[in-house]
């Protein structure tokens, strides 16, 4: 039956028992699983994220994008010198001619529409904040049940913030986030709960449909249910007793 098929005869998800269970004997037991999952930060704890931090991780995700992330990893201290420790009212200040010179810099990546993001993404922050407070509690009070309008909203309002860069860049600053990884997109071709793009807008009202039922079912927050999907399935092996 073709995954298009499969929909139309409205196949649901698998439950979480059925998905978790899965996950222990892939892994081998129900402790070696407990040990790979990672917590979300705490509501407390996200709040206290700083503007400055929330442009690095934009900036940092942004470089990551189609290059090497060790290389993004060891310049790193360059790009905190470079931009003022990401410092939003400083960087907003600098010029087209100063973000050339940026650009041409060895220490950094030389990635000159890459670094113009830098300060349009300051941008957007600075507009937030000003309505907001901070994008800490702009991010906060995001409604719970539309995630996938947050990435939206990081997409049409930051620079180079679409795909995966806006949604790894909240699950690295602890923001409770599944993500679309290429086993989870995988996970739900597979049992026929989506076709085509996994972006499509009915696609993603899928997926984030079937992880709010998880979570209701188990619950676990975002991140975690999202790792435990990719280890459910093709040959995601990590941590699995031989």
């Amino acid at each position: 039956m073709s995954s298009l098929k499969a929909m139309d005869c409205n196949v649901r998800a698998e439950t979480f028992a059925s998905l978790y269970d899965r996950v222990c004997k892939r892994k081998g037991s129900e402790a070696m699983v407990l040990e790979l999952l990672a917590q979300p930060a705490s509501a407390e704890e996200i709040l206290e994220i700083s503007d400055d931090r929330f442009l690095a991780e934009f900036t940092k995700k942004v470089f990551q994008s189609g290059f090497v992330w060790r290389v993004v990893r060891l310049k790193w201290p360059n790009f905190e010198e470079a931009f003022f420790a990401f410092d939003i009212d400083k960087v907003l200040l600098m010029p087209d001619e100063m973000l050339e010179q940026k650009a041409s810099d060895p220490a950094i990546i030389r990635n000159y529409n890459k670094v113009k993001t830098i300060r349009e993404n300051a941008l957007m922050i600075d507009e937030i904040r000003r309505k907001h407070g901070s994008f800490a509690k702009f991010v906060s009070n995001w409604p719970k049940d539309d995630l996938v309008g947050l990435w939206d909203f990081l997409k049409k309002n930051g620079a180079r913030l679409g795909g995966n860069t806006g949604p790894y860049t909240l699950r690295t600053l602890g923001i409770d986030t599944f993500l679309l990884s290429r086993d989870v997109e995988a996970y739900f071709v597979e049992h026929g709960l989506i076709s085509g793009s996994a972006r499509s807008k009915r696609s993603l009202s899928t997926i984030q449909s079937t992880f709010f039922e998880w979570q209701k079912e188990s619950g676990l927050s975002l991140q975690e249910l999202s790792q435990l999907v990719s280890f459910s399935c093709g040959d995601n092996y990590v941590g699995m007793v031989q």
